[in-house]
């Protein structure tokens, strides 16, 4: 059976919706907690397209059901990013997603996917060392890790480079 969002709309307040110009971390202004969208037969091309992982992926718990975890977990292109309500800002952090988000950026790493958490839009690089503060990302921006070895180990570097902001 295909999952549905259902009452849960926690994508509409983490997410950041470019044609709409709306931050993430706020509510749409369109966005009827727990009834859907307001504009739904208008609605931008990106909400039209847009699926968390817990829809495409039943391998995630009932517990990542974002309305549940507070989480809206999205993969795309290189990176998986969990988006977090800034109202529980330290969620990722409690078990089980902790330990999910762990076990997915140490399979990232041999990937080259890299594992972020972003409340608002501030965003965090999860590593095996540490988690990277890396402040907000725009769209254009790129974030570069460099993979060292050292007697002991891995050590990362990470890079930001800028892109235009408009």
């Amino acid at each position: 059976m295909a999952r549905e969002c259902g009452s849960c709309s926690l994508c509409c307040k983490v997410m950041g919706i470019g044609a709409l110009a709306k931050p993430g971390g706020q509510w749409c202004p369109h966005c009827l907690p727990g009834k859907g969208c307001g504009i739904y037969g208008e609605r931008p091309g990106e909400c039209r397209t847009f699926n968390c992982d817990w829809l495409l992926n039943d391998t995630l718990a009932p517990e990542w059901k974002p309305e549940k975890s507070n989480i809206v977990l999205r993969s795309s292109g290189n990176k998986i990013v969990a988006h977090v309500d800034p109202s529980t800002p330290g969620q990722w952090r409690k078990s089980p997603f902790f330990e999910r988000l762990t076990a997915l950026m140490h399979h990232g790493l041999d990937n080259n996917l890299l594992v972020y958490v972003a409340v608002s839009e501030n965003y965090t690089l999860l590593l095996p060392d540490r988690h990277e503060e890396l402040g907000h990302l725009g769209a254009e921006d790129e974030v570069m890790l460099k993979t060292i070895r050292t007697p002991v180990g891995f050590a990362y570097e990470v890079e930001v480079t800028r892109g235009a902001r408009v």
